[in-house]
């Protein structure tokens, strides 16, 4: 039996472009593609094991034609609408008191500042939840086994007695490694607010 729910926050309630977000970048920094040494300084970065002022420090090294604001504008780029139906669905569920709900995201602070900027229900969202983690605060991040193990151990959950909602198949494939259901969401024709249409059958 389902008693807790794990939900991922982007293309779960926040919309995502990520595709539109890389050309932009590549366009902005008139480069062909991104590369090793930006991927991984941008993980330190989503670990929180660099602070904001050393990330954008690192990208105005490598690109000093672009000011702080532009780099910024590129980062937050692919981060989009988040459309409040979800918000009322996960009132709904909070109301109902039958599951705990957890956020489990890979997000860094400039992430979340854009988001707290532009999402005026930013706070009742986070109120929702009865545990909120994002990885740079926790210094975790997924797809590693030890951010979920984190989750169970910290809120003393049974991995089958949960249910973890993302769109990433890499980290769908770590819970599942952990004994927990999941349900790879398809953020192009798939909504979170229809949970108990489309997975019912795990709560029976």
């Amino acid at each position: 039996m389902i008693k807790t729910i794990i939900f991922d926050f982007g293309n779960v309630f926040i919309d995502l472009d990520l595709e539109e977000a890389l050309q932009y970048a590549l366009k902005t920094f008139k480069i062909e593609s991104i590369s090793d040494e930006m991927i991984a300084f941008n993980s330190l970065y989503e670990q929180g094991l660099v602070s904001t002022d050393e990330f954008l420090e690192f990208y105005t090294e490598n690109f000093p034609k672009l000011s702080k604001e532009e780099l910024i504008k590129v980062w937050n780029y692919m981060l989009k609408d988040f459309p409040e139906h979800r918000l009322a669905f996960l009132k709904e569920l909070k109301a109902s008191s039958k599951y705990k709900l957890i956020l489990l995201s890979n997000t860094n602070e400039l992430h979340i500042n854009w988001i707290k900027q532009h999402v005026l229900f930013y706070n009742d969202f986070k109120n929702c939840f009865d545990a909120f983690y994002l990885s740079h605060e926790i210094h975790l991040v997924k797809p590693n086994k030890n951010i979920f193990e984190y989750v169970l151990n910290e809120n003393r959950l049974k991995g089958n007695e949960c249910l973890f909602i993302d769109d990433n198949k890499d980290n769908i494939s770590t819970a599942e490694s952990l004994a927990i259901k999941t349900w790879h969401i398809n953020p192009k024709t798939e909504d979170v607010a229809h949970l108990f249409n489309i997975k019912n059958h795990l709560f029976d």
